[in-house]
């Protein structure tokens, strides 16, 4: 099924994409500098969910509805293991500054959608735009849960 989009629903799509971009960006590069072997894989794992997200807004783009399916089989990229990354020291500190990045830029990204989601006249648009706000979200809550099991985030 083929869309029109109207002026602000093309330029919050763009937004997205940006958004889309950075957050598979940060996924990959952390993944190289993350120094326990279960957030590295958590972050591969994410930055190809971003990918299907980032896919997914240029089919939109294009005037296309894609068909959303949960649980889609993630695409894990190749990442090389990396040392301390530049302005966040060694070791434990370190993942635990990715993981504050990370969360922070989930918060964001996630508040975005839910704009962009009230801004689309098309349901089936808002539903697709719903379905990655939702990924965003569980992005957020294993960055949280890791950081947690991990004593690096302790909500009081």
């Amino acid at each position: 099924m083929n869309i029109n989009l109207t002026q602000k629903e093309r330029l919050l799509l763009e937004d997205q994409k940006k958004h889309e971009e950075m957050c598979i960006q940060k996924y990959s590069s952390y993944a190289e500098y993350a120094q326990d072997p279960e957030l590295k894989q958590l972050f591969v794992n994410y930055a190809g969910q971003e990918q299907r997200h980032l896919d997914t807004i240029n089919q939109l783009l294009s005037g296309e509805i894609p068909q959303m399916q949960q649980g889609q089989a993630n695409q894990p990229q190749q990442v090389q293991a990396g040392g301390a990354m530049p302005g966040f020291g060694a070791g434990q500190s370190s993942d635990a500054a990715l993981c504050q990045d990370l969360l922070m830029t989930e918060k964001y990204v996630s508040s975005t959608y839910d704009t962009a989601i009230f801004e689309f006249t098309n349901p089936q648009v808002r539903q697709v735009l719903n379905h990655i706000q939702k990924e965003e979200q569980e992005h957020g809550e294993g960055i949280f849960n890791y950081m947690q099991s991990k004593g690096m985030y302790n909500p009081k």
